[in-house]
C-alpha cells in the first residue's frame, strides 16, 4: 500500500479533507454534515485506534481530534503518530471548556490548533480554513523532497563521492586525486551523476541535493 506521501507525489491533493475522530456518534454525524456542506471532503472514525491503524493508506488532511475518548485517548493518539505523518496530518484537537492544560499538553505533543467544545462554526471554519492553506504548501515541500531523495539515490557510490567533493568546491582534478582516479574518469562520473539527476549543471545538483534534504 502506498504511504501517504507517496500518494501525495503521485496525485493532486485535496487539501480540504477533514477526519474527525471521535466517539460520540452525534458529534460524528453533526460535524460531518457541517462540513460536507461547506465543501470538504469528510471522513469520520469512531476511535484513535480507528484512525491511526488506516492512517498510512489515506490521503492528506487535517484531524479534528476528540481530548476525551475512551480506550485511547487524543493525547495517546498523538504520541503514537509517526513524526514523519504528522505534517501530512495537521492535528486540531478538541477538548471540553476548562480544559487548557489538556489542550497545552496537546500542542506540545505536536497539534497545530485546539478548539473548546462546544466549537461555534466559525472558529472551526477559520481555523481549517488557515491550516488547509498551510497543508497545501507542505504536501508540496513533502513532493518535491521525496523525489528529489529518489533520485539521489539512483546515483552510485562512486557518484555521491565525486559529487561531494564537487559541492565542497574541489575541481575536477582534485576530486580525481583525491580518490585515485584519472580526470576523464571524474568526468565521467561527473557526467553520469548529472544525467541520472536529470539536470545540466553542478548547481542544479546541488539543489536537488539541498532538495533532499540530505547530508552526504
Amino acid at each position: 500500500m502506498d504511504s501517504a506521501a507517496d500518494q501525495a507525489a503521485s496525485s493532486p491533493i485535496d487539501t480540504r479533507r477533514v477526519y474527525i475522530v471521535d466517539d460520540d456518534q452525534m458529534v460524528r454525524r453533526s460535524t460531518s454534515f457541517l462540513l460536507n456542506s461547506a465543501g470538504y471532503t469528510v471522513r469520520a472514525f469512531i476511535s484513535g485506534r480507528d484512525f491511526l491503524s488506516e492512517l498510512k493508506g489515506l490521503q492528506p488532511g487535517i484531524t479534528l481530534l476528540d481530548v476525551r475518548m475512551p480506550d485511547m485517548d487524543g493525547l495517546a493518539v498523538l504520541e503514537h503518530m509517526p513524526g514523519d505523518m504528522r505534517p501530512l496530518f495537521p492535528v486540531v484537537v478538541v477538548t471540553g471548556h476548562g480544559d487548557l492544560p489538556t489542550a497545552v499538553r496537546a500542542m506540545k505533543l505536536g497539534a497545530r490548533d485546539f478548539l473548546g467544545k462546544p466549537f461555534a462554526e466559525e472558529a472551526l471554519f477559520e481555523v481549517l480554513e488557515t491550516i488547509s492553506a498551510r497543508l497545501a504548501d507542505e504536501v508540496d515541500h513533502i513532493s518535491r523532497r521525496d523525489r528529489s531523495r529518489a533520485l539521489i539515490g539512483t546515483l552510485s557510490p562512486r557518484e555521491l563521492e565525486v559529487l561531494r567533493g564537487l559541492i565542497g568546491g574541489e575541481s575536477n582534478k582534485v576530486v580525481a586525486h583525491n580518490l585515485g582516479l584519472s580526470v576523464r574518469t571524474v568526468e565521467m562520473h561527473r557526467a553520469k551523476m548529472l544525467d541520472r539527476l536529470g539536470v545540466r549543471t553542478l548547481p542544479d545538483a546541488i539543489r536537488t541535493l539541498f532538495m533532499a534534504e540530505l547530508k552526504l
